[in-house]
């Protein structure tokens, strides 16, 4: 294999492959990257981690075809240090692979293409075309509720489920849960006789990678590609594959509390200013703890904010809108400030019962119940 390329294009689009290189694995072809000229005029880059993989697709003149595997951390060193724009790689049959630009060279193994693990089929005749910035938006919002190393492994990611006029994306991990629907409009593949109606869970890692590389730009398109193990997101010269998590998500709608007795309505963000005080406290390590609750008391139109720890203590209180009885209730802090700060309105409306039922924080323009953010308080001794 002999190709010659442009040293800076290649590097900025091999930058977001590196995120699905696997680190540290026994099976070294996972470490590199799969390179594969077989046009004249581009070749094609792939990683994968067994999890989820990358691919795209860069400009390159083609003097001889092949394909082999390159350690992913070796060849973007490489590109970073060489001077020159226009770098000529060389892979012969002794899988010496040789990087030549101007009068420096650099010399590295490479591993043959058929060692590289099996990736998924990138084009199937089922998914739906999308937004990208629905889904980045609606990621965004859910993913800080994602389960990590939960023991149900369904919860160790998002859950979608997409009709033909909605999306409904669900995270949970046992102590927050965050419910995003979006009235977006879904198109069928072309040439699909298949409809747009899916239920998949994305794992976690999947998630956060997905929510980097997708545009804000609210006009682009991006097409997704379904299967029973695994997902392909297709934009642009790029492709992101995953695999899926199997099994039945939870009956979110169940355990969401729908009849509470108390309702606050607050500026999103007094609220977050008073939390981010109190962060000063929860969050400070002693002697290796971490107190990480904050005590919120809705008394009257006030909401009192108030950490005590080792570190000291804060307070701050703010005017609010309440209706039902006066309360005091716990929670960890940093898992309220996300819940809050994930509303898309200014002012939100946070419904609640007791110290020991779980919350709804909700935006206050929210007439059709796109969003809700429940979350758990925590038992506290004082």
């Amino acid at each position: 294999m002999k190709i010659v390329f442009n040293r800076q294009e290649v590097s900025n689009k091999i930058a977001p492959i590196m995120s699905v290189v696997s680190g540290k694995s026994t099976l070294t072809a996972v470490e590199g990257i799969l390179i594969e000229a077989n046009s004249t005029d581009s070749c094609t880059f792939t990683a994968f981690d067994l999890e989820k993989g990358m691919k795209i697709t860069v400009d390159a003149t083609v003097l001889e075809e092949g394909s082999y595997i390159i350690n992913a951390q070796k060849f973007n060193q490489t590109l970073r240090v060489m001077d020159g724009e226009e770098i000529t790689l060389t892979v012969d049959q002794r899988l010496i692979a040789t990087f030549e630009c101007g009068k420096s060279s650099h010399k590295t193994g490479a591993l043959r293409a058929d060692e590289f693990p099996e990736i998924p089929d990138l084009v199937t005749q089922k998914g739906f075309v999308v937004k990208e910035y629905t889904l980045k938006k609606m990621f965004s919002k859910v993913s800080y509720a994602m389960g990590v190393n939960e023991p149900r492994p369904v919860l160790n990611g998002c859950f979608v489920k997409t009709e033909q006029d909605k999306i409904n994306i669900v995270a949970c991990d046992g102590f927050k849960l965050a419910v995003c629907s979006d009235g977006a409009e879904l198109k069928k593949l072309e040439g699909s006789d298949r409809g747009v109606d899916y239920s998949f869970i994305v794992p976690v890692k999947s998630v956060n990678e997905l929510t980097k590389l997708l545009s804000d730009n609210d006009e682009d398109e991006v097409t997704v590609y379904m299967s029973f193990k695994n997902m392909v997101v297709k934009f642009g010269d790029m492709i992101f594959f995953t695999r899926l998590i199997t099994g039945e998500y939870v009956d979110y709608n169940r355990i969401i509390i729908k009849n509470h007795k108390i309702e606050v309505k607050a500026q999103k963000q007094e609220i977050i200013a008073a939390l981010e005080k109190a962060a000063l406290i929860t969050e400070e390590r002693i002697a290796g703890s971490v107190r990480s609750h904050v005590r919120v008391e809705v008394v009257g139109d006030l909401m009192k904010v108030s950490a005590v720890s080792a570190a000291g203590s804060i307070y701050d209180e703010l005017e609010i809108e309440h209706t039902g009885d006066d309360l005091s209730i716990a929670f960890n802090n940093r898992y309220l400030i996300d819940s809050i700060r994930a509303c898309r309105s200014q002012t939100v409306r946070i419904s609640m019962s007791s110290p020991l039922m779980s919350i709804n924080v909700e935006p206050c323009d929210d007439e059709e119940g796109t969003e809700l953010f429940m979350l758990l308080p925590v038992r506290t001794r004082d």
